[in-house]
């Protein structure tokens, strides 16, 4: 009998399948909304995994199975464009992860949008994209773990002379007693553990920990 639905090479798909487009939930993007998208996605991940700060961790969030629907990615900038209506002439995403979202959220906000890269393991804007003095920035992130790299394109782009409207992520998983000295939002939060690699309770137990996203092998991660 011929399967009437996808079929994955394993057999048919099922929900958590990278190769289904996850249900937008009925109600809002917010915290439950988007935990609930991440988990139809699989992209909610327990495990052991290092995270690009070369912390080790026993969650892991794999936001391109999100973004790689459009419809999905699109409903998330949206959401994330929400309270910067009228406020905010560009968007600006660290390239990969803020990419994607950056480019929705824009849409969104009917800006234009340009992305940083890593030169010699610096931010940096390149392919002729530039920020103008005074324009007001979006610095947009699919997930924030310790805030650095976001923070590092934030003052890249106010070197530039452009005014950081606030720093926009679908995922906050900063430790609970950080304080970025940016406007900060997130459309949901996850806590999580996240321990140097020394003290790692799975390393020291003798578990090998996965780099699924780790920008130490693509360019991006955690």
């Amino acid at each position: 009998m011929t399967p009437s639905g996808p079929v994955s090479p394993s057999g048919p798909l099922t929900p958590g399948d990278p190769l289904v487009e996850p249900p937008l939930p009925g109600g809002p993007l917010d915290q439950p909304g988007v935990i609930q998208l991440y988990r139809r996605a699989g992209a909610l991940r327990t495990g052991h995994f290092v995270l690009s700060s070369g912390r080790h961790s026993d969650t892991y969030l794999q936001s391109a199975l999100v973004l790689q629907w459009p419809r999905v990615a699109e409903a998330l900038g949206r959401a994330l464009a929400e309270p910067f209506q009228g406020l905010v002439d560009a968007v600006v995403g660290p390239a990969l992860g803020g990419v994607v979202i950056g480019h929705e959220t824009a849409r969104a906000l009917h800006a234009r949008m340009v992305f940083t890269e890593r030169v010699r393991g610096a931010a940096a804007l390149r392919r002729s994209f530039q920020v103008a003095p005074g324009e007001r920035v979006l610095v947009t992130e699919d997930v924030v773990t310790t805030g650095g790299s976001a923070l590092e394109v934030c003052d890249l782009l106010e070197a530039a002379g452009a005014e950081v409207v606030a720093l926009a992520t679908i995922i906050d998983r900063l430790p609970g007693s950080v304080q970025l000295p940016v406007p900060f939002t997130a459309l949901a939060r996850v806590a999580a553990g996240a321990w140097e690699a020394a003290e790692c309770p799975s390393c020291l137990a003798g578990s090998t920990a996965e780099s699924p996203g780790s920008r130490r092998l693509d360019g991006h991660g955690q």
